[in-house]
């Protein structure tokens, strides 16, 4: 992971807007209708050329292929990994493992949300990596894309072992731990193949922040973080090796707008956060039942080879921030690790589920960043002067 000595650096979490040609393509496969394999691959390569493009234009430094091929971050595992597939009878289980007690509590509060109404894919036997064909064409696009454009450095994302059990439902192994280490074996394979591209690798893992108020709903705090020990325990068992520097992880507490009043707390989680093997940690600091946190980051000892990664841009609101807004929150963080531990991020992704309706919309998501790099460029200035 390139660190500045110089400035602060700007990325982003991962998913970006897809052009209609490819929400077509994607949609028609997910809806099991054929699909144009050529067709599928020579639109791929196009998005992902003309996105990278369009990040670097922005004065994003560190890009990544904004995920233009697949569904979901999570779901489309189920074309790369054997024992994944759909059954009608776990829709129903599938759903209700997206209800979020703050949802729960206000009945009356309607958004679009990306998978509450999603028919997710289930575990059907046993998982390990079967396809890497689509992931090396993953690779091979977002490659020529990324020689053109020339980024400072480029990324690609993951989903975490435990957040696959949430977005995979289990009717196989039939208990949890088994389920979790048997997905975290699996997915070794494709993370060892992002680093060994040359990529930084991200590992989405919402499940230490979002699963505690749906998924892990009925359970306390103090059972909850066993959750998350194990998870960690897990992922960290499938990047053993694995050049710490050449990953960063992403907790999220669910990318929808609402009330989000069961969150659990950064600071009741950090401290398993940090056990993570990835040096780098992106954590939402710009949405408002989060933003106040810096101040619990401030109060604790964050390891000397930890870099943080806030995000500085709401991915649920179609405000764009002001750049001294985006330049004071990044103050804040430089001043907890210093400024060449820092590199501002966005809260979540911006196209998280290609079968939901856009969040924000694509031309302000192009604004956001305009403004995260102006932000970063006003800080700059202060923490280098």
């Amino acid at each position: 992971m390139k660190l500045s000595s110089d400035r602060i650096l700007t990325t982003h979490v991962g998913s970006l807007p897809r052009s209609r040609t490819m929400l077509d393509l994607v949609a028609a496969r997910e809806a099991g209708e054929a699909v144009n394999e050529a067709e599928f691959e020579a639109r791929s390569g196009e998005a992902v050329k003309a996105i990278v493009a369009q990040q670097v234009a922005c004065g994003v430094d560190v890009v990544s292929d904004g995920e233009q091929s697949k569904p979901s971050y999570a779901t489309y595992v189920k074309y790369r990994v054997a024992g994944i597939g759909m059954d009608p009878s776990v829709i129903e289980r599938g759903r209700d493992v997206m209800q979020s007690l703050d949802r729960l509590e206000h009945p009356d509060f309607q958004t679009v949300t990306n998978f509450s109404n999603a028919e997710l894919p289930a575990c059907l036997g046993p998982v390990y990596y079967e396809d890497r064909d689509p992931l090396e064409r993953d690779i091979a696009h977002f490659a020529a894309a990324v020689a053109e454009a020339a980024p400072t450095e480029a990324f690609l994302n993951a989903p975490s072992p435990g957040i696959l059990t949430r977005f995979v439902v289990d009717t196989y192994y039939k208990d949890e731990d088994a389920y979790v280490d048997a997905l975290a074996a699996a997915m070794r394979t494709e993370y060892q193949a992002v680093i060994d591209a040359g990529f930084l690798l991200q590992i989405d893992c919402p499940d230490l922040g979002s699963c505690r108020h749906n998924q892990y709903r009925h359970l306390s705090d103090i059972e909850f973080r066993r959750i998350a020990e194990r998870n960690i325990a897990a992922l960290n068992a499938a990047t053993e090796g694995l050049p710490a520097d050449r990953m960063r992880l992403h907790i999220c507490w669910g990318n929808y707008e609402g009330p989000h009043t069961h969150d659990i707390a950064l600071k009741d989680i950090i401290d398993i956060a940090l056990k993570a093997r990835p040096q780098g940690l992106s954590i939402e600091a710009a949405n408002p039942r989060h933003a106040h946190e810096w101040e619990d980051l401030a109060a604790i000892d964050i390891p000397d080879d930890k870099v943080l990664i806030p995000g500085v841009l709401d991915s649920t609101t179609n405000f764009v921030e002001h750049p001294r807004l985006i330049a004071q929150r990044i103050g804040h963080f430089a001043d907890i690790v210093g400024r060449e531990r820092v590199i501002a991020g966005s809260d979540c992704g911006f196209g998280t589920s290609a079968t939901a309706p856009p969040i924000v919309a694509p031309s302000i998501v192009w604004a956001k960043f305009k403004a995260l790099a102006e932000g970063a460029r006003i800080a700059s200035e202060r923490l280098w002067r």
